[in-house]
């Protein structure tokens, strides 16, 4: 029983003693400086640095030794370091194989002081003042051919013959081209269409338009000039809208107004049913129209005539050029049926066709 109660003092003292002493070590590491440590060998793979460290003074650490195979995966920073003073350190060495795959540092470090931090071996930094030139030329010369120029911007020319073939039963030679010079924003194009009676008086009807060309959206172009009509004898206005409708189809719709009031209206539509790389089926239909009488002139109020052709064409070089063959079909509507009766003219007329359709 002596015994007994002379321990229990003792106990108590030693109990009180150990819990003491984390206390007293964690005291003594928050007044150590760290000015002159050497951390090239540390292992910080279990490092606790949880706790406060906001009044540690790193002013003169020196960490400018090999740290590449330190080890700070198990690093615990989530404790405060707001008032972290790192104005002295030198962080110049070799940190490249340094492991922080597990360091927490997601505490509060808005206060740390890297004022005088040497970061100059890190890459960025401002770029030399020649290292790209705006227009991409590096410093280099253009040479004598000079500054190169955005193919939009140069004016360039073209010519699309559309239609040059011959129809055999009708015994006369259609035809249809566009020239153009201009910007793919601006364009002067000239344009005519027509046919060539190769037998008896050997007439040419003709109808052909002078006008400037802009692009009003992503696939419709607008078009307004001036036009002359050899059939009629007649000048006229003219504006229309070219382009391409849904499912491809190219659609033309011009109107002329002629110097007696007459207003004629032209509507075409054509689709390219492609069978191989070469081999092309063209169906077309046209439409026209006019305002009012024209008696002398063989024209009725309203729809006139109809015209369809489906072509097979063969495109070489390069799709610059196309022979073709076909069958086309003719046929007057309304009143033209009746007033071309009274004149003995054909009201319906169908022809086998041949010819070329080319461009440059």
């Amino acid at each position: 029983m002596k015994i007994y109660k002379v321990g229990l003092p003792f106990i108590g003292m030693s109990s009180l003693m150990l819990l003491m002493s984390p206390l007293a070590n964690a005291a003594e590491m928050s007044h150590m400086d760290h000015g002159s440590m050497d951390m090239s060998d540390m292992d910080h793979s279990s490092m606790d640095m949880s706790g406060d460290m906001s009044g540690m003074d790193h002013s003169g650490m020196y960490m400018s030794g090999d740290m590449s195979e330190m080890d700070h995966s198990g690093m615990d920073m989530s404790g405060d370091m707001s008032d972290m003073d790192h104005s002295g350190m030198d962080m110049s060495g070799d940190m490249s194989g340094m492991d922080h795959s597990g360091m927490d540092m997601s505490d509060d470090m808005s206060g740390m002081d890297h004022g005088s931090m040497d970061m100059s071996g890190m890459q960025g930094g401002e770029p030399p003042a020649d290292a790209r030139s705006p227009d991409y030329s590096n410093g280099v010369p253009y040479g004598e051919h000079g500054k190169p120029l955005m193919m939009g911007s140069l004016p360039l020319w073209g010519v699309s013959v559309d239609d040059l073939g011959y129809q055999f039963d009708e015994d006369q030679i259609n035809y249809e081209f566009d020239t153009w010079y201009g910007t793919d924003s601006h364009r002067v194009s000239l344009r005519s269409e027509g046919s060539i009676q190769t037998k008896d008086e050997k007439e040419i009807d003709s109808l052909t338009s002078l006008s400037y060309w802009k692009p009003l959206s992503i696939f419709w172009n607008g078009e307004a000039g001036v036009a002359y009509d050899t059939e009629n004898d007649k000048s006229a206005v003219m504006a229309g809208i070219t382009g391409t409708a849904p499912y491809f189809i190219e659609t033309d719709a011009r109107a002329y107004l002629y110097t007696d009031g007459q207003v004629r209206l032209d509507l075409a539509a054509e689709y390219e049913w492609r069978l191989d790389q070469h081999w092309v089926v063209i169906p077309e239909v046209e439409l026209t129209a006019f305002s009012k009488d024209d008696t002398d002139n063989n024209i009725t109020k309203g729809f006139n005539e109809l015209e369809t052709e489906v072509r097979l064409t063969y495109e070489t070089l390069s799709r610059q050029l196309a022979p073709y063959v076909g069958i086309s079909y003719e046929t007057a509507l309304g009143n033209t049926r009746d007033l071309r009766r009274q004149e003995d003219e054909a009201v319906d007329s169908s022809s086998v066709t041949a010819g070329v359709k080319f461009w440059f």
